[in-house]
Order: structure tokens, then C-alpha cells, then sequence
């Protein structure tokens, strides 16, 4: 069966290999493999391809800053591997999990599945900014999971790209700064825990003539006072944290009823796969908290 998207030799494009879409791309599976493409369908005009493979490639640099070499940054990081660039498609490591949107809509994950997954974005944003990238557009949908379900960032299409060695407290791009992208990173913490979607509008005060982005008024988000993580949530929304990394170190402060040694072992990979992007009391709150666990989980065995 076909759709109503076309590649950009306009030829129609089966059902059966896209495996996804968004405003600007859509994403097919070749041979295992994830290709971005420009977004075409029946009616879009030349001008519209156009802005899209600009988008394309625009999201490629990002990448090659995030991947490429040479890099001085060899941090490991929750971001979908890059595996090709060419001038009309990106190729991608393919997350057979799909997208965590689509997850949470059907099925709940456990406390320590949430943990693992909240500590991986906020780890990877920190990586991100440390970049000198600012996302702009961070929500479920754009996070992928993978065979394990570990849980990688995608699609940066809207990204921001600064000079290497900005000051991210100060960078601003249209009114996008960090504090948009932790409060939006917040926003994706809560529908992991609540299950509930969460949309937020930056520019919905805006004037007519103003298009730069503004976090929106307190009073138009949900509370957060009786969900676990709500005081971290809490503080990704009111400017608590100044920077991705004040969110990180919070996490040290986060308790876990026991856990499966299985899960607990999990626990322990993501901290390692984290070690050389944490400050040292962070590290060792966290291990201390991976062997705490581990006892529990043998002492109920």
C-alpha cells in the first residue's frame, strides 16, 4: 500500500517502510538501518522540499558536532547514533522501541525504569549543552528507545548550533536558551512519571510581532507536589536549576524502593556509562545508592 509521501525523485513511497514522520522528515527502514529523508508528499511545492533538506542538513551538523571527529569530548552519550551523512538522507541506528511518546501511551514503566530513563535524558542533556547545542525542541516524541529500552535523544532539526566555547547561561537564540530546554526537559520527566501528556506553548503571550520564545507562567502548569521526582520537575520549571548539570547533581538526593538485582545491575551500567560526566561527590552518591540496592534486591531473594 502506498502513502501520499514521495522521495525526492518522486516515487511513491510504500507504507511498509516508514517507520515514522514529523513536520520536515520522515524516516524509512532499510536493511535494518533508520534514513531521514526530506519530507515530500503529493502536494508540497519546490519551496517546501527545499526548506525541509535544509533542515536535513542543518540537523547533520548537529550531529557531527555531537559525533563527529575529531572531538575532545569522549563522554558516552544518549543520543541516536549517526551512521552516514549524504545530501538528501541521514542514516540512523535503528531503536526498535519506537518513540517514547507511543510508549507511555500504552504501558506504564516501572520507578526504577522511570529513574533509569530521567537520569539518561538529563545525563545526555548536560553532554548536549556542554556542546554548545541548545535542542529548542525536546519532547517525548523525540525520544527513542531501543532494544533495552535505553532511551536516546533524536531528531534536532530545530537545534541551535553556537560557537564551541559559548557561555550556555548566557546563550540565547530567539528567546531558546537552557532554561527553555531543562524546563521542556521537566515536561518530559513528568509525562514519564504521570503518564500524561504535557504540551507547552512559548509563544502563546507572545505580540503578534514578537516571535522569540518565553517559558510560560507558572500558574499554567500542573502541580507537582504529589508525584514522585515532582520536586525535581518543580525546579526544571521555576529556574531552580540554572544549568543541566544542577539538575544532574540533584538526582543524588533521589530514593528508590528495592529493586530486582536485574534491574539493579541496569542501575549500575547507566552510572558507569555516566562516571566521567559527573562531578566526584556525584558519583559516589550514586554508586553508593547502585550498592544499597543490590543488597535489598539479594537480602529479598
Amino acid at each position: 500500500m502506498t502513502t501520499p509521501f514521495l522521495d525526492l525523485q518522486a516515487n511513491p513511497i510504500p507504507r511498509d517502510n516508514v517507520i515514522g514522520s514529523g513536520s520536515s522528515a520522515l524516516v524509512l527502514l532499510q536493511d535494518d538501518v533508520a534514513v531521514k529523508i526530506p519530507l515530500k508528499c503529493l502536494w508540497s511545492d519546490t519551496y517546501e522540499v527545499q526548506a525541509n533538506l535544509q533542515k536535513l542538513r542543518h540537523e547533520q551538523n548537529v550531529y557531527h558536532r555531537l559525533q563527529g571527529l575529531p572531538c575532545d569530548d569522549n563522554r558516552p552519550n544518549g543520543v541516536v547514533r549517526c551512521l552516514g551523512m549524504f545530501s538528501e538522507s541521514t542514516q540512523l541506528a535503528y531503536m526498535s522501541n519506537g518513540d517514547l511518546q507511543s510508549y507511555l501511551k500504552k504501558s506504564q514503566p516501572s520507578l526504577q525504569l522511570q529513574f533509569l530513563w530521567c537520569l539518561e535524558i538529563v545525563r545526555t542533556l548536560t553532554f548536549i549543552h556542554d556542546r554548545c547545542i541548545l535542542v529548542t525542541d525536546i519532547a517525548s516524541r523525540n525520544f527513542l528507545l531501543d532494544s533495552d529500552f535505553s532511551i536516546k535523544f533524536c531528531d534536532f532539526s530545530e537545534a541551535s548550533i553556537l560557537p564551541l566555547g559559548s557561555d550556555m547561561k548566557a546563550a540565547n537564540d530567539h528567546g531558546f536558551d537552557t532554561q527553555i530546554d531543562i524546563g521542556l526537559l521537566g515536561t518530559v520527566m513528568y509525562e514519564i512519571v504521570t503518564g500524561e501528556k504535557l504540551r507547552v506553548d512559548l509563544f502563546k503571550d507572545n505580540s503578534p510581532t514578537d516571535g522569540r520564545a518565553y517559558w510560560p507562567k507558572r500558574e499554567s502548569l500542573p502541580r507537582t507536589t504529589d508525584i514522585w521526582l515532582g520536586w525535581i520537575i518543580e525546579g526544571c520549571w521555576d529556574g531552580k536549576f540554572q544549568t543541566a548539570h544542577c539538575v544532574l547533581q540533584a538526582f543524588d538526593n533521589v530514593r528508590l524502593p528495592p529493586v530486582s538485582q536485574s534491574i539493579s545491575i541496569r542501575l549500575g551500567q547507566a552510572i558507569k556509562k555516566s562516571i566521567t560526566s559527573y562531578r566526584v561527590f556525584t558519583v559516589f552518591g550514586l554508586i553508593g545508592l547502585t550498592l544499597f540496592l543490590g543488597r535489598r534486591a539479594v537480602s529479598q531473594s
